[in-house]
C-alpha cells in the first residue's frame, strides 16, 4: 500500500484517545491465560501483533471472547498441548515472552514466525532458558523454535543487555520453577511484567535493577489497559514540529520506564504537559497536551535508552528541527528491530533532505533542516519507520510517497484516521 503525505500548513488541533497500550496487552492476555477462572481485559489492543499473542493463547486452550470493549478470557490456569504450530507473526514480544511459559509445561510446542521475526535474535532468550533447564532447538537461534516442555529450576542471571522481552522471558519462566530467579540487568527497562505479575497475585519483588520472583498461581483480574505512550509518540512528535499546533492525547500511559520520551522532548525545550495523572490497574495515566515549539538538540545516550527504545525513529525526525547537533548513543539494539532500524532511518530520512549520519549504535543529526520531500521512502516492513515517515511527511516541502504504509497495521490501525481528525 502507498501513501501520499501532504505539508500540513494550519496546524493540527484537537483531542484524540490513543489505542491501548501493546506491551501491557501482550501481557494481559498470556498472564491471564494462567489465572484459573476468569479475567475480564478492558481495552485490549487490536494491532495484530497482540492478536498474535492471542491467537497463540487460544491454541493454548485458553477460552477468549470480545464482548464490545471488553475481552473476556475464561482458563483453567493450565495450558493445553497445542495441536499445531503457534504462529507468532511479526510479534517478537509474543515470541519471547510465551517462551518463557512454555519452556516449564509439560508438553512440546513449536513457534513460528513471518520472515521478519524469524530474522531475529533468539539466543538472548534461549540461552539463560537453557540454563533453567529448559531444551530449546532452534534455526541457529532464530525461528522456528522447538520447546520441549522440562521441569525448571531457578537461576541467578545477570544480563548484559536491558530488554523488557527478555527480562519478561524470564520471570515467567520463573513463575513455574523451581526455586527464587535472580534478573538483574544493567538498566531497568519497561516493568509491565512486574507491575502486572504483582496485581495478579505473584510473588514477585523488585531491588533497583534486580527482580526476584518464586513460583507462584496467578489470580483472575479485571485489567484495564492504558493508552500505548509509543504510539503516542508520533502525534507528540508531530504537534512539536507542525507549526501552529495544540493537542491533547487522552489516557497515555505514563509508566517511568516508557517516558523517556517525554524527558526527552523537555530536554528539547519541547511544550508538553501532563494532565489528570491516576493509576489504573497499577500503572500511572493521564493526558499529554502538546503545542509547537522551538527545539534545540540534545545528546541522547545511556539508561534513558531502552526507556524510549521504540520512539527513537520519531525522535530522528523531531530532532531535524532542532537546532544544533543532536547525538542518539547505546541503541545498537535499533538494528535487530524489525529493520535495521539504524541504517533505514538515515536511508529514508537522508533522501527527503535530513543531514543525518549513521554510526555504529546510533544517529548524529544537524539542525534544523528544511526537508525537501518529493521523493519516495521505503518502509522495510517496519510500522515504526512507516509511522516515523509520515510524521516527516508533515513538514516536507513537497509530498511524500510512502511504499510500504500497510505495516502501520501491526501496531497501530487507527493512525490514518486519528491524525486526519487532528487535521480537519
Amino acid at each position: 500500500m502507498q501513501k501520499i503525505v501532504n505539508i500540513i500548513t494550519k496546524g493540527l488541533n484537537g483531542s484524540v484517545t490513543i489505542p491501548a497500550d501493546k506491551s501491557i496487552s501482550h501481557r494481559a492476555v498470556m498472564f491471564a491465560s494462567l489465572a484459573k477462572g476468569k479475567s475480564v481485559i478492558k481495552n485490549f489492543s487490536k494491532g495484530q501483533d497482540p492478536l498474535s499473542s492471542l491467537n497463540v493463547c487460544r491454541i493454548l486452550g485458553i477460552d477468549a471472547e470480545f464482548k464490545n470493549d471488553l475481552l473476556i478470557i475464561n482458563s483453567t490456569g493450565k495450558l493445553s498441548a497445542p495441536s499445531s504450530t503457534l504462529d507468532c507473526g511479526n510479534s517478537g514480544t509474543t515470541m519471547r515472552l510465551i517462551s518463557g511459559i512454555l519452556a516449564g509445561q509439560n508438553f512440546n510446542s513449536t513457534l513460528i514466525g513471518d520472515a521478519s521475526l524469524s530474522k531475529r535474535p533468539m539466543k538472548r532468550i534461549i540461552e539463560p532458558l537453557s540454563l533453567m533447564g529448559a531444551e530449546i532447538k532452534s534455526n541457529d537461534f532464530k525461528a522456528p523454535l522447538n520447546i520441549y516442555g522440562q521441569n525448571l529450576h531457578a537461576i541467578n542471571y545477570i544480563s548484559k543487555l536491558a530488554s523488557a522481552q527478555v527480562k519478561s522471558c524470564i520471570l515467567l519462566a520463573g513463575l513455574n520453577a523451581e526455586g527464587e530467579t535472580n534478573y538483574t540487568e544493567p538498566y531497568i527497562s519497561r516493568n509491565h511484567t512486574e507491575i502486572m505479575l504483582k496485581y495478579m497475585g505473584a510473588d514477585i519483588y523488585t531491588d533497583k535493577n534486580t527482580v526476584k520472583i518464586k513460583k507462584s498461581e496467578l489470580q483472575p483480574r479485571t485489567i484495564e489497559i492504558c493508552g500505548d505512550i509509543s504510539s503516542a509518540a508520533y502525534f507528540i512528535a508531530a504537534a512539536l514540529i507542525v507549526p501552529n499546533s495544540k493537542i491533547i492525547l487522552k489516557n497515555i500511559g505514563l509508566n517511568p520506564t516508557r517516558t523517556g520520551i517525554l524527558e526527552v522532548t523537555e530536554k528539547m525545550g519541547g511544550n508538553v504537559k501532563i494532565l489528570d495523572k491516576k493509576n489504573i490497574s497499577g500503572e500511572d495515566v493521564g493526558d499529554v497536551q502538546v503545542s509547537f515549539s522551538d527545539l534545540k538538540a540534545c545528546k541522547i545516550e545511556g539508561e534513558i535508552i531502552p526507556r524510549l527504545i521504540d520512539e527513537l525513529p520519531a525522535i530522528a525526525v523531531l530532532a531535524t528541527q532542532a537546532e544544533g547537533t543532536t547525538v542518539i548513543k547505546d541503541a545498537q539494539d535499533l538494528r535487530n528491530k524489525e529493520s535495521d532500524r539504524i541504517k533505514a532511518v538515515v536511508t529514508e530520512l537522508k533522501k527527503i533532505g535530513a543531514d543525518i549520519k549513521e554510526t555504529p549504535d546510533g544517529f548524529i543529526i544537524n539542525g534544523k533542516t528544511n526537508l525537501k520531500g518529493g521523493v519516495e521512502v521505503e518502509t522495510y516492513h517496519d510500522h515504526r519507520l512507516a509511522m516515523s515517515l509520515f510524521v516527516a511527511g508533515l513538514i516536507c516541502e513537497k509530498p511524500i510517497l510512502i511504499n510500504g504504509f500497510e505495516w502501520v497495521n501491526i501496531s497501530f490501525p487507527e493512525f490514518d484516521y486519528l491524525f486526519k481528525t487532528l487535521s480537519l
